[in-house]
């Protein structure tokens, strides 16, 4: 059974002066949540900026999107996702990833391991977390980590710790989304640690449809509801007009797609309200995909994209 839309938006940074007004105008435009990604440079803190909107905000929900395990220890994400989903009134959605933009290691004199070594960290990082999310005393003994005895990170009302996002494009990865998450994101693969020309057909309409069945698969094996589970997408590239041919065969020659599969790619929403309404339900239907976050540097896109596709969509 297909989950109500939902619609977040990522942020990575907001106007100094006005920054909580941004974010108050965001939630009244019905938008589910806001999200912050995890890099280094110029873009803001994600751990510091979900705190102080967390205080700005009523109803909005804040996201990572994702943080990567490497860049802190799991003892603190437990600690510090618990106490925002406490300061936000249960408002957190933790996501957590393995990482995987190089230039952000090798920038932070970071050790960039191989996939299977980062994923397998993520891995123990999450059992960490979810223990220290519930109970009152954990220790763990792993390859990555050893915690001995550790005390809960907060007082969590029982049933109600963060809910737990994984978004990842291979298979491995997304078995242990399908394992552990209650929200996957289905991306693409970005195994060489970048953004390549190649990227966007890993998210060809098959593509999609192949790593949505190794999410399900996995689940099921874990003795999970495979239903249950929320589907994300991140769009990339969003352009509301009657008239997109354009931009649609810049985007194909850029991506070695056809312009069919531009059109019906995840990282693309082009097209009238009215097409990208369809489009969206015809691959939750195909899919499940129900949850689409889009880039949030365009206040007049957000605006646009609100009156013509939250509104018919956001809940049904």
């Amino acid at each position: 059974m297909s989950k109500p839309f939902r619609f977040g938006v990522q942020l990575h940074d907001l106007p100094h002066e006005s920054w909580a007004e941004h974010a108050r105008k965001i939630e009244s435009l019905g938008y589910s949540t806001i999200f912050w990604p995890d890099h280094f440079g110029t873009q803001w803190d994600p751990m510091t900026s979900l705190a102080a909107l967390s205080g700005v905000t009523e109803r909005i929900r804040l996201g990572s999107l994702v943080y990567d395990v490497d860049y802190r220890h799991p003892v603190v994400y437990a600690k510090a996702s618990a106490t925002l989903h406490l300061l936000s009134g249960g408002r957190h959605e933790f996501g957590l990833g393995a990482g995987w933009m190089e230039t952000d290691y090798v920038s932070a004199g970071m050790t960039y391991d191989r996939p299977g070594v980062r994923i397998s960290r993520l891995d123990e990082a999450l059992q960490i977390i979810r223990s220290m999310w519930t109970e009152e005393r954990t220790s763990f003994e792993g390859e990555h980590y050893t915690i001995r005895d550790i005390e809960q990170a907060a007082e969590l009302p029982p049933g109600q710790c963060p809910d737990l996002l994984i978004g990842g494009g291979g298979k491995r990865l997304l078995g242990l989304a399908g394992r552990h998450a209650d929200i996957v994101g289905i991306n693409p693969t970005l195994i060489e640690g970048k953004v390549t020309p190649d990227t966007a057909r890993d998210l060809a309409p098959e593509r999609v449809r192949e790593k949505v069945g190794w999410v399900r698969d996995a689940a099921q094996q874990a003795g999970r509801e495979a239903d249950a589970i929320e589907l994300n997408s991140l769009v990339f590239v969003v352009a509301l007009s009657d008239d997109v041919s354009g931009l649609r065969q810049g985007l194909s020659q850029n991506t070695g797609m056809s312009v069919d599969e531009v059109s019906d790619c995840p990282l693309f929403l082009t097209g009238s309200g009215s097409e990208i309404c369809d489009r969206l339900q015809k691959r939750r239907e195909e899919t499940g995909i129900s949850y689409i976050t889009i880039q949030g540097d365009d206040l007049a896109t957000l605006e646009a994209f609100a009156e013509q596709v939250v509104e018919p969509l956001a809940g049904s």
